[in-house]
C-alpha cells in the first residue's frame, strides 16, 4: 500500500480505517488476576474513538497545543493519540506515575508537563485516580485531567475535521538521555511519514507482516516501530505490558508465538533477560520460527548476547539471521541505520588500542581486539564522520561524531532554541548545513556504521579512550551478586582523570563486598589497562535510569560529587574522596572515616 498519497499521517489514519474499518490493527494483552486478557482494537473502531476524544479536545481548544497522554493501557493510549491527530493537537506520550519507581516516573512527567505547559492531560479510568492526585500535588489546578474512556466524554458527531499541513507537529517525543534533562523532540507529519517509509525499506516490511512488543508507548522504538509502523502498512500490532515482560519475559515470547509476530525487538538487555528467566521446558513449548527480524536498537549490541540468545532459543525455531542491530535516535524520529533483513548481522575485531585511539585496525591474531556489532548501512539519510571540535568530516577508518541529515530529522527541540540551532542545524565544512549531532561516536567500515560510544561519556584516561558501557559490562562478570544489577561508570577531574565506577549489587553479605570491590579493580585494571581505584557497591535501583532503560551516568556522575551517592561500600583514592566528600571533611564526619585498604568505606 504506497504511501505516497498521503501528505500527513492523519490522512493515512482516515484511509486505513476506511479500507480495513473489520480487521485487528491493535491487540493489548492485559493482566487480571484470572490470567491474560486480549483487548482488541479494530481500524473501525480507532477511528471512531479518534473522532469522539477530538471532539472533546476541541471543545478545551488546544488546537496546536500540548496534551499530555498518560496511559497503562495501549488500546486507550492509541485512541487517544489517534484522537490528537484528528483534532490538530500535539500528542506528549509520557509514562504514567504508577508505583513502579514511583518518584522516578513522577518527577520525570512532571518535568514535561511543566516544559509543556500542557492545559490538557488525557488518561483512563485505570490510572485516572493517579494521574489526578499527581496534578494536585503539583498544583494544576488549571490542567484539565479528561478521563478519555469514561461514558459521555466526547460525541463522534460533534467533531470538526481538522486541515493538517506537512511541517505541522504529531507529537513530542521526550528524551531523558543519559547526557541532558528530559527535552521534548518535535515531530512533525513530514519527519514521521518520511521515517515510516525509511523503516518499510530498512526492514523490507509489508501488511503481512505482525508486530510484537513489550516497550513502552513513550519510547520511540515502541511507539514509531512497534504502534504507528503498522497502521502505516495497514496491519495489526500486539503489546505486552513492560511490567509483565520484566516480570516474565516468557510473556513477550509467548506472544510472539500465539500472534504469529513477524517483527518485534527492543534494547539488548530485553535479550539477556530472555536468555536468563526463560526455562529450557518452557522453550520446549515455543515456536520462534515465524520471527523474521529480532530488532535490537536504543543501546549499545553485545555480540555476547546476539550469540547466547540464538543458541538458547534455536530449539524453538529462531534463527540467528533473524538477529537485526539497527541504529537511531528520537532526534530522528527513530531509525537511522540497519542491516539487510535475512543475512547474517555484521560484526568485525577491531584492535582495541588503535579504537582507544579513535582508529579502526582489523585486529591480528596475538593483538588485544575488541568485536563490535555493525548497525548497517544508512537508510534514506545522510551520514557522516565529523571531528567534534572543529566540524570538520573525517576520513574512512576514523572515529568521530555521527552527523545525520535528512527529511526524517525533526524540526528540534520544543521552546529550546539555542539547543536547536546547536543540534539540529550543524555546519559541516563550514559549506553544508543542517546535520543533525547525535552525540554519538562512530565509524564507517567497508560501508557498515559502527557505534562506539557517546561522545560526553567517554572516558579519556593517560590518553586512552576508554567506553563506559564496556566497564560496566566487564564489571558485571565477577560476582553473582552484580549479575542482575546495573552500573555507571565515568571519570571526575581531582586533579587528573580519575574513573569511578558505581555498581548495584544484590544479595553479597557485608564480608563479600570488599572482595567483590578487589575483584572488580583487578579485572578493569588487567582489561582495560587504566587505574579503577574507585568503585562503589549500591544496593539494587540506586543507579538511575530512563524509561528506557539507559543508564544516566551524567545525572549520577553529578550525585555522586554532590555526596548524594553513598556505597554500601567504598573504595576511593585520597583524591577523589577528598573531591566528593568535601562536606565530611568540613563537618567532621571524616572521622568516622574507617580505615581499610585504599579507602575502603562500610556504612
Amino acid at each position: 500500500m504506497s504511501d505516497s498519497r498521503f501528505a500527513t499521517f492523519t490522512e493515512l489514519l482516515r484511509a486505513r480505517a476506511a479500507e480495513l474499518a473489520d480487521e485487528d490493527v491493535h491487540i493489548f494483552l492485559r493482566d487480571t488476576a484470572a490470567g491474560v486478557v486480549a483487548d482488541h482494537l479494530t481500524y473501525g473502531e480507532l477511528d471512531r474513538e479518534a473522532r469522539r476524544i477530538a471532539a472533546c479536545l476541541q471543545e478545551y481548544e488546544v488546537t496546536e497545543q500540548p496534551v499530555l497522554l498518560v496511559y497503562s493501557s495501549t488500546v486507550e493510549f492509541l485512541k487517544a493519540f489517534a484522537g490528537c491527530l484528528y483534532a490538530g493537537v500535539v500528542a506528549v506520550p509520557v509514562p504514567p506515575p504508577g508505583e513502579a519507581g514511583r518518584d522516578k516516573r513522577l518527577n520525570r512527567t512532571t518535568a514535561v508537563l511543566q516544559d509543556t505547559g500542557a492545559r490538557v492531560v488525557l488518561t483512563e479510568t485505570a490510572v485516572a485516580p493517579e494521574v489526578a492526585l499527581w496534578l494536585a500535588r503539583n498544583s494544576r489546578s488549571d490542567t484539565a485531567c479528561v478521563v478519555s474512556d469514561a461514558p459521555g466524554t466526547g460525541d463522534a458527531a460533534d467533531w470538526q475535521p481538522v486541515s493538517a499541513r506537512q511541517d505541522d507537529l504529531v507529537f513530542l517525543q521526550y528524551t531523558s538521555g543519559s547526557v541532558s534533562e528530559p527535552r521534548g523532540v518535535t515531530v512533525t507529519h513530514r519527519n514521521l511519514l518520511a521515517n515510516q517509509t525509511a523503516l518499510q525499506k530498512l526492514l523490507q516490511t509489508t501488511r503481512e507482516d505482525r508486530f510484537g512488543s513489550w516497550l513502552p508507548y513513550f519510547h520511540d522504538m515502541g511507539l514509531v516501530a512497534h504502534l504507528l509502523h503498522p497502521i502505516w502498512l495497514g496491519s495489526l500490532s500486539v503489546q505486552v505490558t513492560p511490567l509483565s515482560f520484566v516480570r516474565r519475559p516468557l510473556r513477550w515470547l509467548q506472544a510472539i508465538d500465539a500472534y504469529g509476530v513477524t517483527v518485534g525487538g527492543g534494547p539488548n538487555f530485553c535479550y539477556d533477560l530472555c536468555v536468563r528467566r526463560v526455562k529450557d521446558e518452557q522453550i520446549a513449548e515455543l515456536d520462534l520460527s515465524r520471527w523474521r527480524l529480532a530488532l535490537n536498537g536504543a543501546e549499545p549490541v553485545r555480540p555476547e548476547s546476539l550469540d547466547e540468545f540464538a543458541e538458547r532459543f534455536a530449539p524453538a525455531g529462531f534463527r540467528p539471521e533473524a538477529l537485526r542491530p539497527c541504529y537511531g535516535l528520537a532526534e530522528a524520529t527513530l531509525v537511522v541505520s540497519g542491516g539487510t533483513p535475512g543475512t547474517p548481522h555484521v560484526r568485525k575485531d577491531f584492535d582495541k588500542s588503535a579504537l582507544e585511539r579513535d582508529r579502526v585496525v582489523g585486529a591480528g591474531t596475538e593483538e588485544r581486539f575488541q568485536t563490535l556489532i555493525g548497525c548497517g548501512r544508512p537508510v534514506d539519510a545522510e551520514v557522516r564522520i565529523v571531528d567534534p571540535l572543529t566540524h570538520q568530516e573525517l576520513p574512512p577508518g576514523t572515529v568521530g561524531e555521527i552527523w545525520v541529515r535528512g527529511y526524517g530529522v525533526a524540526r528540534g527541540y520544543w521552546k529550546r532554541p539555542t539547543e536547536t540551532i546547536r543540534t539540529f542545524r550543524a555546519c559541516l565544512n563550514d559549506e553544508e548545513s543542517n546535520f543533525l549531532r547525535t552525540g554519538d561516536l562512530g565509524v564507517f567500515d567497508d560501508g557498515e556504521l559502527y557505534v562506539t560510544g557517546r561522545l560526553k561519556e567517554v572516558i579519556i584516561i593517560n590518553g586512552r579512550n576508554v567506553y563506559p558501557q564496556d566497564i560496566e559490562w566487564a564489571a558485571r562478570t565477577v560476582s553473582p551478586a552484580l549479575t542482575f544489577g546495573v552500573g555507571a561508570a565515568f571519570s571526575v577531574d581531582a586533579g587528573r582523570e580519575h574513573l569511578v565506577l558505581i555498581q548495584e549489587v544484590r544479595g553479597a553479605g557485608s564480608a563479600e563486598l570488599r572482595t567483590v570491590a578487589q575483584k572488580i579493580q583487578a579485572l578493569i585494571g588487567k582489561e582495560f589497562e587504566v587505574p579503577a581505584g574507585n568503585v562503589l557497591l549500591v544496593r539494587p535501583g540506586a543507579v538511575r535510569r530512563t524509561s528506557s532503560g539507559k543508564v544516566q551516568r551524567t545525572l549520577m556522575r553529578k550525585l555522586f560529587l554532590d555526596g548524594v551517592v553513598r556505597g554500601e561500600y567504598e573504595v576511593l583514592t585520597p583524591d577523589v574522596w577528598a573531591l566528593a566528600r568535601a562536606d565530611d571533611v568540613l563537618f567532621g564526619e571524616d572521622l568516622l572515616r574507617p580505615e581499610g585498604a585504599e579507602g575502603g568505606r562500610r556504612w
